[in-house]
Order: C-alpha cells, then sequence, then structure tokens
C-alpha cells in the first residue's frame, strides 16, 4: 500500500493533501460556529426555556457563545467551551437529577457574561454611569433571558440605599 501511495505523482499528492486540508478546515469552523448557536444549545431539553425567553430578546440575533464564552484569545474560548462542554454532558447525562430548574451563571460565567456586555456596550458605558452595581446583570437581569425564564426572587428590587452603598463605585483604602 504504502508503494503504491509513494508512486503517486507527487503533484496529485500535494494536491490531495491541500484539498483534504481545505475539507477538514471548512467542516471544523462550520462544525464550531453551529455549536455556539442556539439551535445546537437549545437541542437540550433543559434548555428549551432558556432558548424560548432568548428568541424574544433584542439579544436574539446573537450566537450564544457572543455572551456565554470569553474571548480574549482562541486558546482561551475553546478550553473553556470545552470544559463547560463536558460539564453540560455529565449533568445531561449522569447527573440530570441535579440540574435546578432555574438555570443560574456561575461565578466564573457571570465574569464572562459581564466583560462580554461591557465589551459589546461600551460606548454605552463612556456616556452614561454605570458604576451603581458589581455586574451588569444586578440591574438587567432580564436581558437577554426575560422575565418568563427568572423565578420571582430574581426580579425583586434592590433593598433601600444598596444602589447609593456603591455609587461611584467601589473604594479602594489601600
Amino acid at each position: 500500500m504504502l508503494k503504491k501511495l509513494l508512486g503517486i505523482d507527487k503533484k496529485m499528492l500535494l494536491f490531495i493533501g491541500v484539498f483534504a486540508g481545505i475539507i477538514v478546515s471548512v467542516v471544523t469552523v462550520k462544525t464550531l460556529a453551529y455549536t455556539d448557536s442556539p439551535e445546537f444549545c437549545s437541542s437540550c431539553h433543559i434548555m428549551t426555556e432558556v432558548h424560548d425567553s432568548f428568541s424574544d430578546s433584542n439579544h436574539a440575533g446573537l450566537a450564544c457563545g457572543d455572551c456565554h464564552l470569553p474571548h480574549e484569545n482562541m486558546v482561551e474560548k475553546y478550553t473553556y467551551k470545552a470544559k463547560a462542554g463536558m460539564t453540560h454532558v455529565y449533568f445531561n447525562t449522569l447527573g440530570e437529577a441535579k440540574i435546578p430548574k432555574v438555570l443560574h451563571a456561575t461565578e466564573n460565567s457571570d465574569e464572562v457574561i459581564n466583560e462580554n456586555c461591557i465589551s459589546c456596550h461600551e460606548n454605552t458605558l463612556d456616556n452614561v454611569s454605570h458604576d451603581a452595581k458589581d455586574s451588569c446583570s444586578s440591574c438587567h437581569q432580564a436581558v437577554p433571558h426575560g422575565k418568563g425564564f427568572k423565578t420571582e426572587d430574581y426580579f425583586k428590587p434592590p433593598k433601600p440605599g444598596e444602589l447609593l452603598e456603591k455609587k461611584g463605585g467601589t473604594m479602594d483604602n489601600g
């Protein structure tokens, strides 16, 4: 078999190799893009309510990965995506009983989402003061997953004085 392969014209082998490389690259890029899409994410039954609430939002044109994955570099993005994906596979197979009725972002995921909010809405932040809370979702809880998705407790107003306590951001006494 190896002798037959080596007997083929080198230009033809190069052409086959380049063509195969292009096909593999296109398939890989399309697959990775699809795994960021709302259609892919909603294929798990636990994400039905999440997807429905997202579909009715003003962010419905975005891919899930636009908000839920870091964008600093490709290695960080795909490492984070692989870890999250394996967690989702575990919970959807072996840990299904542990899945809460209402999903909330983990602390790590919340940081990524907040960084992405700031990145996309940087012009708004330059023009309007947004320093009253620790994260964007503290005030913008229904974005992009609306009231049909969040519990009643999630929408309780802040305690009296809570916004004023943090007005001006956090203070560094050091």
